[in-house]
């Protein structure tokens, strides 16, 4: 998916790829994992509404996904198990709070062991989709061309460029999110690695050619 893109229509192809491209990716538990920190997680989170906070098992949880769709770290899951669960409450109801100040509510989260800008702006996501996109590997490609710094500067650089994508993307009839955005370009690049077609997208479909037969004499 080219980032430059402004057509409304492109963009929704290239999210629905993203539940492809997930079944895709053959990962076990990926799916399950996934349902939990789109569906499930966020509603756990607002129910603790007005000092909303993450527990250190969903946060564990959290960090299962996010390793799953991208590349597993173990170490990383192995710091996030060893976490007081008073500890992750107190620095995400901490950053939560301190939204809607990305830069804050990142530095906030990243004192907990485990936890940098990604696993940050996934937790931050979770709970506020149409303020903080996830920072993966594939969408900072897309965005700013480069995968390999994970530092708060560029999160912050990353997270201004999709909620500008989002909003020139949202009419009065439908909005689409910085996290629709990330997730379209997560799902394009999936399925462009994997060779998966876009629903309703017929580009790559070679015609057969019309094979002449002759006529008998």
């Amino acid at each position: 998916m080219d980032f430059s893109c402004t057509n409304l229509s492109s963009w929704k192809s290239a999210l629905s790829t993203y539940e492809t491209s997930l079944v895709s990716l053959k990962k076990p538990d990926l799916i399950s994992l996934d349902a939990f920190y789109r569906k499930e997680l966020p509603f756990l989170i607002r129910q603790r509404e007005p000092e909303a906070f993450i527990t250190q098992p969903e946060l564990r949880r959290l960090l299962q996904w996010k390793l799953s769709r991208g590349k597993w770290r173990p170490r990383l899951l192995d710091f996030v198990s060893s976490l007081s669960g008073t500890l992750v409450e107190s620095a995400s109801k901490r950053a939560f709070a301190s939204l809607p100040d990305l830069s804050k509510a990142v530095s906030e989260l990243t004192v907990l062991k485990g936890v940098g800008p990604a696993t940050a702006s996934a937790v931050l996501a979770a709970y506020a989709p149409e303020l903080a996109p996830f920072m993966s590997d594939e969408a900072l490609l897309a965005t700013l061309g480069n995968a390999k710094e994970y530092t708060l500067k560029q999160y912050l650089s990353f997270a201004d460029k999709l909620q500008k994508k989002a909003k020139e993307l949202s009419t009065e009839e439908e909005s689409f999110t910085p996290s629709d955005v990330e997730r379209a370009l997560w799902g394009s690049a999936i399925a462009s690695k994997l060779s998966l077609r876009h629903p309703k997208d017929d580009s790559n479909i070679i015609p057969k050619r019309s094979v002449k037969r002759k006529r008998k004499p």
